[in-house]
């Protein structure tokens, strides 16, 4: 990995710097997302109530002083269905690879009844892979605003403790802050003396292009329901920046949504073009804030039957 990054980015060299690189492991919809965005103090992953809204490995970058983190947020893991399941699969291995350490997020409020002797197995298996690659790891049980009394959360740490050697656990809450710091202090003390792999100023390694692709993603996420948003990929076909006649800069976006059926076009389309607009409009307000400026954004919609399991097109996504 380190190799790789020395390729893409100028290693600044100082003799006090510090870095590490940590990986975000656990089930679909425990949090990874929106922890890796509260660390960070802005958006760089997308996130819904939908399983697998990450697809792929999202790198954030915090910097504070000579120490640097580099997370690897990875796919929530999970049974794949498809071709594209397989992948996110994949990159959740390759995501705990040459890692200094990483962090098991898990609930501490489960949609499903905890049951201390038999975790979910999905957390199980990674478990199991952090256990064989001997891996240091923290858990992290987040959503502790969501839980009335705290002294439940015990034996729900007393089951994780006992199927695995923590570094240390802290309960947390993404959504509100509660905790985040006592694990970004925890964190710091894994990185070890070396130059940092990104510009002090940087924060992911995603390219404009992608941010741009996965923000009008995340509100298709947001507003349809049910197997709609999986079977959906967004493709830049356009970005630039130009000036307007005040000399201001303005961003254009061009962008196809695409998706398995035509019955799905109608949806996300909408009545006389509603849904489209309404997406468009909530991704502009998101692509305006991300990049500090006017966005003209057009969408349009195009079917690609069975993407997800289609390697060229799982490629030609960026996917794989």
């Amino acid at each position: 990995m380190a190799k790789e990054f020395q390729e893409k980015k100028e290693i600044r060299s100082g003799g006090d710097e510090r870095s590490a690189f940590i990986a975000l492991v656990g089930r679909p919809n425990v949090g990874k997302s929106s922890l890796l965005n509260r660390m960070l103090g802005q958006k760089v992953a997308i996130v819904s109530d939908k399983p697998q809204t990450t697809r792929t490995r999202i790198m954030g970058v915090l910097t504070k002083g000579d120490d640097q983190l580099v997370f690897i947020d990875t796919p929530g893991f999970h049974k794949p269905r498809n071709r594209l399941g397989e992948n996110m699969i994949r990159a959740v291995g390759e995501g705990l690879s040459d890692v200094e350490a990483c962090v098991l997020v898990v609930e501490a409020v489960p949609k499903f009844r905890f049951d201390p002797e038999h975790l979910p197995p999905a957390e199980l298996e990674l478990l199991q892979t952090i256990r064989r690659r001997k891996l240091k790891a923290i858990l992290a049980v987040n959503k502790i605003d969501l839980l009335e009394d705290k002294e439940e959360l015990l034996p729900m740490i007393a089951a994780y403790t006992a199927q695995y050697d923590f570094a240390v656990v802290v309960p947390l809450s993404a959504a509100t802050g509660d905790g985040v710091e006592v694990l970004e202090g925890e964190l710091m003390g894994f990185t070890r003396p070396g130059p940092h792999f990104f510009a002090d100023g940087d924060v992911t390694d995603q390219p404009d292009r992608v941010m741009v692709a996965e923000i009008i993603r995340e509100k298709l996420l947001r507003l349809l329901d049910k197997e709609v948003p999986h079977g959906i990929a967004v493709g830049i076909e356009r970005f630039y920046e130009r000036d307007n006649a005040a000399g201001e800069p303005i961003l254009e976006a061009e962008a196809v949504i695409y998706c398995e059926r035509d019955s799905h076009k109608g949806i996300i389309i909408g009545k006389k073009g509603a849904m489209l607009k309404q997406v468009g409009s909530l991704a502009r307000q998101d692509i305006e804030a991300f990049f500090g400026c006017k966005t003209n954004l057009q969408l349009w919609v195009k079917v690609k039957e069975d993407w997800r399991n289609r390697p060229g097109l799982i490629h030609g996504f960026g996917l794989d």
